[in-house]
């Protein structure tokens, strides 16, 4: 048996076509226990994810919470949980039909732009398979990690890598690593601001919450917690905020080890029991709503600084499909397909007469 994938039928003179491939992080298939032990068994068993030894891991994993961890989980799903699915994949879907547009509009109208999840499904390397049989030649990969971190975008690039292992004529590969401090994306985040406080007013302080991870990966060379920090400066620069107007923090920690500091939870309650009125919370690790914006932050930290004297809660979602972000995203996308063909290239003899023209014009 062999140890490639079987390829399409070889077309001589077929195009060769480009893509783009949206990937975020991934979604149980419903709000219910089997679907969620499904999924956070593929996803905490990534060893980007959890960096334990494998053996002491698979006993924690199988013996403590994959047992108990899903019927919690799933519960916190359903509060949040959308009439078209899970909202991470609601958002990513609209994303991408919004960007194919806009590429169209910007005379890139043949590339072919898709998603995938890291974890769950549409796996990534169901989607790259689309692509073959659509007859890519070029992909670009965006993992849809603002900023970078070893546990999430090169987790992605594993998963590619595992891919192309099984194909006997993978296509070209470019990858976006972060967009921590894009404009287009430092805009959108202070569009959304913006125009929360046009409608509700400002508050005492801003919070950004950043998601959460080990302090041992600062201290391995991991930058997320640097970009964390330089988008925060950058969205407040954005905002004219001076320093005591706004807080970074960092959510979803998980077991006892330490992790990056300040926690947002007991940081918000320490808020309010010090007198702070309101508050309001945005995520900027994120560019969809999810479980951890929608139910972490919205319901339970909103619970926590209403309990310790708190008087006014706002949540300020993530860009979603803001028309800006959607723009950004484009430039963002554009600026990495630079130098490829975005329309379907049959004709053997159009670079040639390309590179003519190319050279006629520099006389």
């Amino acid at each position: 048996m062999s140890r490639y994938a079987p390829e399409p039928k070889q077309q001589h003179g077929a195009s060769h076509r480009t893509a783009v491939l949206l990937v975020n992080l991934g979604t149980p298939e419903a709000p219910t226990a089997p679907a969620l032990r499904r999924y956070l068994k593929q996803f905490l068993w990534d060893p980007r994810v959890v960096e334990i030894p494998r053996p002491v891991w698979w006993l924690i994993l199988h013996g403590f919470i994959l047992p108990l961890r899903p019927a919690k989980s799933a519960a916190k799903y359903a509060q949040i949980w959308m009439p078209e699915g899970s909202p991470l994949k609601v958002h990513t879907e609209r994303q991408v039909k919004l960007l194919r547009g806009l590429l169209g509009e910007s005379g890139a109208a043949e590339v072919i732009v898709s998603s995938a999840m890291r974890y769950g499904q549409p796996s990534i390397g169901s989607r790259l398979d689309e692509f073959k049989r659509e007859g890519v030649e070029r992909v670009l990969i965006v993992p849809l990690y603002p900023q970078y971190a070893a546990s999430t975008t090169a987790s992605v690039m594993d998963d590619v890598a595992d891919w192309t292992q099984r194909s006997r004529n993978p296509p070209e590969l470019r990858y976006v690593k972060h967009f921590h401090d894009h404009p287009g994306y430092i805009g959108a985040l202070a569009g959304s601001v913006r125009k929360h406080w046009a409608a509700s007013g400002r508050p005492d302080k801003l919070v950004m919450s950043f998601h959460g991870l080990p302090r041992r990966s600062l201290d391995l060379g991991d930058p997320y917690y640097c970009e964390c920090q330089k988008t925060g400066r950058l969205l407040a620069e954005s905002l004219g905020l001076a320093e005591d107007e706004y807080l970074i923090t960092f959510q979803s920690r998980f077991g006892k080890a330490e992790w990056l500091q300040p926690y947002t939870q007991p940081t918000l309650e320490k808020l309010a029991r010090d007198g702070t009125a309101r508050i309001d919370v945005i995520c900027p690790g994120f560019v969809a709503d999810c479980l951890e914006t929608l139910e972490e932050i919205a319901l339970e930290c909103k619970a926590a600084f209403l309990s310790n004297g708190g008087k006014e809660f706002h949540y300020i979602p993530c860009v979603n499909e803001r028309p800006d972000w959607i723009a950004g995203l484009c430039d963002l996308v554009s600026a990495n397909l630079s130098g490829w063909p975005t329309a379907e290239q049959s004709d053997p003899d159009a670079a040639a007469r390309a590179r003519a023209l190319g050279a006629k014009n520099r006389d």
